[in-house]
């Protein structure tokens, strides 16, 4: 795109314009991550560009809103785990998928979970009812036709409401620690083929996810049929990823699932080009050759190895008490990632779990 000249700062404009930009972000009093808050605003400063249209603007303008209000409201508890409950709009309160969603958000409201769902009415509702109001956050679509908050989750402080489908999405992804879906039409549908994509190729943290369908209902087993029969076997999908997921019509394992996620594996993050994984306790030396052994073939180069915290982490204060396993990783093989993180949690302290 050819930009107009009017808008083309020369080097000394542009020395300027930084200049001026850093004097905001010090008069706004940031006292932290000042380079980034530079990047926003020079990215926003960027969209001065004559040819950019005046609906482009309201997009933007008003899905950063939207994130700004959103990060703010969800910033206070980020230290608490949190489920996201996917599910039909249309399911009714005498339906068993609405009853049995109020006992599952219950569950973990009991086990110190917060609930995060649409917001609107169906299964929604069903998972601020049974997690009870403050334990809930309700991130609303705004429809002409539906959907206003549900009476669970109006007027909360922790009810988001927005505009655009695609921020609303991310938050779900970006807030979540574990992921429950119920039978459900079009959104549904989209919002489990997403979340399964975004965490098959690593742009979200690895997270549990359940498919929960009642007793006598077969409607995850036929999308499972078709999922294998055509995106599975026609090698579109890795066999793998069949690990991303579980398919469940039993309240104890679906509860399980979630919480024995977290049993040992804490967290992953990236330094350089190292995948980090933390944990509670770390693998014995014939604990970790095994899982060599077994999983090796998921780096790039290398093997996978015990580390100390990171110059990185230990700069930001991250998990100072964990243990860590370092590996280049391929960024393909997510479903044996998932795998990894699953013998992780099966391992207990046996006094010779010490940093390597």
């Amino acid at each position: 795109m050819k930009q107009d000249p009017r808008f083309r700062a020369t080097p000394h404009e542009s020395t300027l314009l930084s200049a001026d930009l850093e004097a905001l972000v010090d008069k706004m009093g940031a006292r932290k991550n000042k380079d980034l808050l530079l990047q926003l605003l020079n990215a926003a400063v960027n969209f001065a560009d004559a040819e950019i249209d005046r609906l482009d603007l309201k997009i933007a303008s008003s899905a950063l809103a939207e994130l700004h209000n959103a990060f703010a409201t969800f910033h206070p508890y980020r230290k608490i785990k949190k489920l996201t409950i996917f599910g039909s709009a249309r399911t009714t309160p005498d339906q068993e998928d609405y009853q049995v969603t109020v006992k599952l958000a219950k569950a973990m409201a009991d086990h110190g979970w917060m609930v995060i769902t649409g917001a609107g009415p169906g299964i929604m509702a069903a998972g601020i009812e049974g997690a009870g109001r403050e334990n809930s956050f309700g991130v609303n679509i705004k429809l002409p036709f539906e959907q206003s908050a549900n009476l669970f989750i109006q007027q909360d402080p922790k009810l988001v409401e927005m505009k655009y489908f695609f921020t609303r999405k991310l938050i779900f992804t970006k807030e979540s620690d574990a992921f429950l879906i119920l039978p459900g039409g079009f959104g549904t549908m989209d919002e489990a083929f997403e979340l399964l994509t975004l965490i098959q190729t690593g742009k979200s943290q690895p997270a549990p996810v359940v498919f929960f369908q009642s007793e006598g209902s077969s409607y995850w087993n036929e999308w499972e049929t078709y999922v294998k029969a055509r995106l599975f076997a026609g090698g579109y999908v890795s066999p793998e990823d069949e690990s991303l997921y579980l398919i469940t019509s039993n309240f104890n394992s679906a509860i399980d699932e979630f919480l024995s996620f977290y049993r040992n594996y804490h967290s992953m993050r990236w330094v350089g080009n190292l995948l980090i994984l933390r944990m509670r306790v770390g693998p014995t030396r014939k604990q970790l050759a095994a899982i060599n052994a077994r999983y090796g073939k998921i780096c790039q180069s290398g093997t996978i190895e015990s580390i100390p915290i990171t110059g990185a982490e230990k700069g930001e204060r991250d998990g100072l008490d964990l243990y860590r396993l370092a590996l280049r990783f391929d960024h393909v093989s997510h479903g044996r990632l998932r795998q990894l993180i699953n013998e992780l949690n099966t391992l207990s302290s046996t006094g010779d779990n010490q940093p390597i």
